[in-house]
């Protein structure tokens, strides 16, 4: 099992992936950037229920890296709905 989670961070990017802490560096693996959320009701439908028809995301297979203070909110995702995506 995995701890998968959506990402706020400045400037408006959003991103999702399997998140681990290491020190003051927050990494997710697995990991996409959210173009488009898809959703009626926002980024905690969108880690509810998973991807939605209408969500966009743009691989980031090198995973991604950030310092803990640059997230601005974090939702934790629903791990059944998110374990066969390509995120």
């Amino acid at each position: 099992m995995f701890d998968k989670r959506i990402l706020v961070l400045p400037r408006g990017w959003v991103v999702v992936g399997d998140f681990s802490k290491m020190g003051t560096q927050v990494k997710l693996s697995n990991a996409s950037v959210v173009r488009r959320w898809g959703t009626d009701h926002g980024l905690g439908q969108l880690a509810n229920e998973g991807p939605q028809e209408n969500t966009k995301l743009d691989s980031a297979p090198q995973g991604i890296q950030v310092h803990e203070l640059a997230i601005i909110a974090q939702f934790p995702c629903n791990p059944a709905k998110w374990s066969g995506d390509a995120a």
